[in-house]
């Protein structure tokens, strides 16, 4: 649609740089940011933004340039994230959990004409920088850093190479306003099984993903969020924050999760709505000052990554807290299915129904045919959320992007209701003895052991079934168990090809920042196993025989 026709979804009608300045004209000492006590009212936050987008774009630094940042949650970031929106610029957040030659790697994918760096990270991103055949210019976040004084790009633009992607190629090195279509955040995938890839999400997947927000959690301008996602992930933004500052509420910045500082705060803050995942309400609910903490303000509680455990959710609701749970990725922007708090007790262990202005639908894993009505197979996501693509990988996104669709690579089971379950990662699934077994199911009886605090299965080579299980497991304090009553816990509640070959007792399970356990590292820990410590000793062949002619 053109100009004479009327507005066009390339318009800048939904950039989400006009946020700030929308607020800071109609609430302007209100405050936006709560940053450890240091608060940032809206007409302080688009005085700001503002000023460095200037500068930014003073400096010759155009659309479609990516600005990378290597901090903690902060108000000075904050600040950078509304410049880029306004400049037409890409903010590239970084982690900070990574080592100097992951960083490196993502870093040279990236390719910034800028690195934003924390005063007590800058040991870590020389550690970077040192890796990389070409140095970005660096410089400090805050007033007293790039907002005084904004460094050149670190190169002079260059044609951009055949097959690199929409996102680089369209608007380079052009000085023009900023458009719906263009990419505002490079978010790195949280690499559970490899690699990790850089999901691009323009303006209008952020806009659509919390207006869809906004048609399930009621949020006002007197709501106080408490953020304690890490602002390098995507929830970082956009669950609650970015919403939060649409609607002129005020959003209290943590750098980290600590359970009794979060009952403070809540109470201190009058903090009206959090986000987290199951293990972070369970460490809430598990802190002595839980019974007794003051919870009148908290009206509603996000959940992700993983659904409630029905007597975690009782817990919460006995305290009088409405929770909401959800599912989504990186690359959906990333809200998906929504189950409300009213349905949360009669539908436990479900994701619940998509948001609104978000498709779905299930596909068979093989065929790729789309089924009706109650059905199991692959998560398909369409809509205005679903990302541009991976940066620099065609081939990457062209394998996730296919008839106006994202695959998700979620295996779900759909009821008659329409009500989403995740059973697993499609990838995560493994073939042992010709019967598909979903580590989820098997960590699901793992935990339902009194002793077991945190179950992870992952699928190896076997020579004999093809694949098996093992099992790496997390035992309460306080409490005792060994591998063999495990096994046979797993033997009374799955059947015989489900029951893992394997159970190691570790302290700790490696996790991404949002909770998600990093299987390719439990397999990387398997790696240098042999093949007879990796055949099957405590099932016994009698017990696989009597599963081989078909399911137990």
């Amino acid at each position: 649609m053109n100009s004479t026709t009327g507005p066009g979804p390339a318009d800048g009608l939904h950039t989400l740089g006009r946020w700030t300045t929308d607020r800071s004209l109609a609430t302007p000492h209100r405050i936006a940011v709560d940053d450890r006590g240091c608060t940032l009212s809206y007409g302080e936050l688009e005085r700001r933004a503002a000023g460095l987008a200037a500068g930014l774009k003073n400096a010759g630094y155009a659309t479609g340039d990516r600005i990378a940042t290597l901090t903690g949650n902060s108000s000075d970031h904050v600040v950078v994230f509304f410049a880029c929106a306004k400049a037409g610029l890409v903010l590239v957040p970084l982690s900070w959990r990574l080592s100097p030659r992951e960083l490196a790697v993502q870093l040279e994918l990236a390719d910034p004409q800028l690195l934003l760096v924390e005063d007590e990270l800058d040991s870590l991103a020389a550690g970077a920088c040192a890796l990389l055949p070409h140095r970005p210019r660096t410089a400090a976040l805050g007033p007293g850093g790039v907002e005084k004084s904004v460094p050149p790009p670190s190169r002079i633009r260059q044609a951009p190479a055949p097959g690199t992607g929409r996102q680089d190629v369209r608007g380079l090195g052009v000085r023009r306003e900023v458009r719906d279509d263009d990419p505002l955040l490079m978010i790195f995938t949280s690499g559970t099984e490899g690699a990790s890839k850089a999901a691009v999400l323009t303006h209008a997947n952020c806009f659509w993903n919390n207006l869809s927000l906004s048609r399930t959690l009621d949020m006002g301008s007197n709501d106080v969020v408490l953020a304690v996602l890490p602002q390098f992930h995507v929830g970082g933004w956009n669950i609650q924050p970015l919403l939060a500052w649409w609607v002129g509420a005020t959003v209290v910045l943590e750098r980290g999760f600590d359970p009794g500082r979060v009952l403070q705060l809540i109470a201190e803050r009058g903090v009206t709505m959090l986000m987290g995942v199951p293990t972070q309400y369970l460490m809430l609910a598990e802190h002595p000052d839980f019974a007794h903490a003051e919870l009148g303000s908290l009206r509603h509680a996000v959940v992700g990554g993983a659904p409630m455990p029905a007597p975690l959710l009782r817990i919460w609701h006995r305290r009088g807290v409405a929770l909401s749970q959800g599912y989504g990725l990186t690359e959906a922007s990333p809200n998906v299915l929504c189950l409300p708090n009213d349905d949360a007790e009669r539908m436990v262990g479900y994701s619940g129904k998509p948001y609104p202005h978000v498709a779905v639908a299930v596909a068979d894993p093989v065929t790729g045919e789309i089924l009706d009505g109650a059905a199991s197979g692959e998560l398909l996501v369409g809509g205005p959320g679903v990302f541009a693509g991976y940066f620099r990988d065609p081939a990457a996104t062209a394998a996730v992007l296919a008839d106006g669709w994202l695959r998700t690579g979620d295996l779900v089971e759909r009821d008659a209701e329409g009500y989403i379950r995740v059973v697993d990662r499609l990838k995560d699934i493994y073939i042992s003895g010709g019967e598909n077994v979903a580590p989820a199911e098997v960590e699901a009886a793992l935990l339902a052991h009194p002793a077991v605090a945190q179950a992870a299965v992952v699928g190896v080579e076997d020579e004999r079934w093809g694949e098996t299980g093992i099992a790496f497991v997390v035992v309460r304090p306080g409490l005792a168990t060994d591998e063999q009553e495990l096994l046979d816990h797993c033997a009374a509640h799955l059947a015989h090809f489900k029951v893992p070959s394997r159970i190691e007792t570790v302290t700790a399970l490696p996790r991404t920042a949002l909770n998600k356990v990093l299987r390719a590292k439990l397999r990387q820990e398997l790696a240098g196993c042999g093949p007879a410590e990796r055949t099957p000793a405590r099932r016994g062949s009698d017990a696989r025989s009597s599963a081989a002619g078909g399911r137990a």
